[in-house]
């Protein structure tokens, strides 16, 4: 049985939290920048991070378990609550 490899191109272009949610950069930001507003250009430089419609594809390339924006914002709120009590 071969190994599994994760998609190495896919991997360049993420970066994986401790908790397991995706940051990537925000697509269109590289250039032809002229014909867009100044708020567009400044919120392409914020970070996105990945949502669940795109979780399950992302761990089947990547081989590995992975939270969407909305999952690990719910297992962060669980864990104050279980702290607080």
């Amino acid at each position: 049985m071969p190994k599994n490899k994760s998609h190495k191109g896919l991997a360049k272009r993420i970066k994986i939290s401790k908790n397991g949610k995706i940051r990537f950069g925000r697509p269109h930001s590289r250039h032809l920048k002229s014909n867009k507003t100044g708020v567009q250009i400044q919120s392409y430089r914020k970070k996105r991070y990945a949502r669940s419609g795109d979780i399950r594809a992302l761990s089947k390339l990547l081989f590995r378990p992975l939270l969407s924006q909305e999952q690990g914002e719910l297992r962060e709120a669980q864990r104050e609550i279980a702290v607080a009590n």
